[in-house]
């Protein structure tokens, strides 16, 4: 069965292949999607790769966690043995924007944050450039006038205590960070 090419030029980023595991075409994910389902639930997935930039379909088979490497290992239908899998290194593992799952009030798809202003007493400290699973997400912020011996970035914990404000339509962020956290 062919799969439909959707119609869509957004595109939702939910892992990228990190490397062949074993010698019968299993992958390697690193998410990006805190829905682990993403993963191991059979269908349709897309892939992307510096390669082959348009997205092509793929149909996960199955899917377990790896706890103490936080990554997924994956079988693809189409990948059958390990040279298939080495090539498919460094690909993004997609799904349609449309598919997210809905959220609840305050929380948010991580990936919106990219992007957003920082904001702290009113003024504008940064940019989110990444985002950091460290036990809490941690927000990458880079700094728009660093201090000369300060990094360019800081990692800000995203809980509400120190983000109180999220403001996607403005795309802003605004942080009440404790004392040091800036430089």
């Amino acid at each position: 069965m062919v799969t439909p090419f959707p119609e869509t030029s957004e595109w939702l980023c939910i892992g990228q292949i990190v490397a062949a595991h074993g010698l019968r075409g299993e992958v390697k994910v690193k998410p990006f999607s805190d829905f682990p389902e993403r993963f191991t639930v059979a269908g349709c997935r897309w892939l992307r790769s510096p390669r082959q930039p348009q997205p092509y379909a793929v149909t996960l088979l199955r899917g377990r966690f790896l706890p103490r490497a936080e990554q997924f290992v994956v079988t693809f239908a189409e990948v059958s043995d390990r040279t298939a899998a080495e090539a498919l290194k460094g690909a993004e593992i997609l799904v349609p924007a449309s598919d997210r799952p809905p959220l609840a009030a305050n929380e948010y798809h991580l990936m919106d944050l990219i992007g957003l202003a920082v904001y702290h007493q009113g003024e504008r400290v940064g940019e989110v450039v990444g985002l950091v699973n460290a036990g809490n997400d941690l927000l990458e912020v880079q700094l728009l006038n660093p201090a000369q011996e300060a990094p360019p970035s800081v990692y800000i914990p995203f809980v509400p205590a120190i983000v109180p404000v999220v403001d996607l339509a403005a795309r802003r962020i605004e942080i009440d960070p404790p004392l040091g956290l800036l430089p």
